[in-house]
């Protein structure tokens, strides 16, 4: 019986010990909503490497569009200037009116998109939000700069490289949308380098 209980204190021990150096909570990590689209479209598209390329191009736009729109709210909440709101106002605008053209595309597809900001998106969101005053306005339009460089030259890629035509048509027509954006962001930038 003696026995019995020690072998019963060893078990018991070594589970709390498990128990601990794994974390007994059960908290659920929040996977990344960029991550989960693309799991989603690997399984449904594993053996069609064209759509399966269309379906990234789709995750990769929707996450751009998430992250402009959250930025372009926070614009219009947190600066003074006239110019950094109207600039906001307009890719909530611009961006929100993306999102629901691109969502039409992927559904019609059967291709998966990320519906909250990602991981990445947080990050750039979480930066600007530490600004205040000037230092926000400029960090804003700088990152407007740097990201619409970025967002002209991977829709130019998807206009040229997508498989699907109506995918190629919508980034060919956002290719224009958003080198206007690029342009405002550069004289934006500009405007306030001078103050």
């Amino acid at each position: 019986m003696k026995s019995v209980f020690i072998l019963s204190k060893a078990v018991l021990g070594a589970g709390l010990i498990l128990c601990s150096l794994s974390s007994c909570k059960k908290e659920p990590k929040m996977e990344d909503p960029k991550e989960v689209a693309e799991d989603q479209n690997d399984v449904k598209f594993d053996s069609l490497d064209s759509k399966e390329d269309d379906s990234k191009y789709l995750v990769d736009v929707a996450e751009i569009d998430i992250a402009e729109i959250e930025i372009g709210k926070l614009a219009q909440q947190k600066s003074t200037n006239k110019d950094v709101k109207d600039f906001g106002k307009m890719l909530v605008d611009d961006h929100t009116k993306s999102s629901t053209q691109l969502k039409a595309i992927a559904d019609k597809n059967n291709i998966t998109l990320p519906t909250s900001i990602t991981d990445m998106g947080k990050e750039e969101y979480n930066k600007l939000n530490e600004k205040s005053g000037v230092d926000f306005d400029k960090k804003f339009a700088d990152m407007m700069v740097d990201g619409h460089e970025k967002a002209v030259d991977k829709m130019t890629k998807i206009a040229k490289d997508a498989t699907n035509e109506e995918i190629k048509v919508w980034a060919t027509d956002r290719v224009a949308a958003l080198t206007g954006h690029l342009e405002h962001a550069k004289r934006l930038k500009e405007k306030l380098n001078k103050k």
